[in-house]
């Protein structure tokens, strides 16, 4: 983050007065780079740095007003805040905006809320407007996390099994209907290659991107199970029928992880429309016919 700041101070004194002049600064976990203090002429200051503060020592004429540009550059990956005083103190005339270049900002707890607030572009801008305010909440936002591959692929294995009995339960029921004859041996199967998905999404994201990773995990178990199924239930069937249900309960129920918050709605969602679409094509099924006498 680059940033840039200008302060105005004032001796309201009809003496000349030496002072030191101090920006706060946070201590713990973070990082200054390239910090510097010029005055009003471009000149540099010396800045020394004690207790987490910025200190320099000014000399200012009877009534005289100087002005001092602070910048610096700070790195992190989770927030950033910037003090506005040393405690509870007073500024005046503070504006400061703050523009990113990602739209999902949040504010961290304490921390004084923006007068203003928008998108812009693909980023967020951000401004805080105050004539005079007393306070010792710092200004900040919380920095979007990028997502951690390891415990995503954790999650979407320990639930991998519903998504199972998912593909399990509506491939059944669309063969029973259709008169094709899936063995025991063949759900073995398939549940094989669909564990083939975790399995391999599991290591191969430690060596190329989450998406790119989840891709070709996708594409091979369904790849395994459609060209099996194909053997003994034909390229149609295998493809429409078998693909589809394995690329709604295997890729769109493992990509629900990635909606943070949102997965168990998702697959609440996903859980429902099921029921409701299994219900109407099985409506007029009558079960207590021999299967084959139903198919013809």
């Amino acid at each position: 983050m680059d940033y840039q700041g200008r302060y105005a101070f004032v001796n309201p004194t009809d003496e000349p007065q030496s002072v030191t002049l101090g920006f706060p600064l946070e201590s713990e976990n973070t990082v200054y780079d390239g910090f510097e203090v010029r005055d009003e002429k471009g000149a540099a200051r010396e800045v020394t740095f004690c207790a987490g503060t910025a200190r320099w020592a000014e000399d200012f004429a009877p009534r005289q007003r100087r002005e001092f540009a602070v910048r610096y550059r700070s790195r992190g990956t989770a927030t950033w805040k910037h003090r506005l005083t040393e405690g509870t103190g007073q500024v005046k005339n503070f504006r400061l905006t703050l523009v990113t270049n990602f739209p999902n900002v949040d504010f961290p707890p304490g921390s004084i809320s923006p007068s203003r607030h928008a998108r812009a572009g693909g980023g967020w801008r951000g401004e805080w407007d105050f004539q005079s305010l007393v306070a010792n909440a710092p200004i900040g936002i919380v920095l979007p996390e990028r997502l951690n591959p390891g415990p995503l692929a954790s999650r979407i294995t320990f639930f991998a099994p519903v998504g199972l009995l998912f593909f399990f339960f509506v491939v059944a029921i669309l063969a029973d209907a259709q008169g094709k004859g899936i063995h025991p041996m063949n759900y073995f199967f398939f549940g094989c290659a669909f564990f083939a998905f975790h399995l391999l999404f599991a290591y191969v994201v430690d060596h190329v991107a989450i998406l790119p990773s989840f891709a070709i995990a996708s594409a091979t178990s369904i790849f395994l199970v459609v060209s099996y199924a194909r053997l003994f239930t034909g390229w149609r069937f295998a493809l429409r029928q078998i693909g589809l249900a394995q690329l709604l309960y295997l890729v769109l129920f493992s990509y629900t992880f990635f909606w943070q918050g949102f997965t168990g709605l998702a697959i609440t969602i996903g859980a429902i429309l099921t029921l409701f679409v299994m219900m109407q094509y099985t409506g007029r099924a009558k079960w207590d016919e021999p299967r084959l006498e139903r198919a013809a």
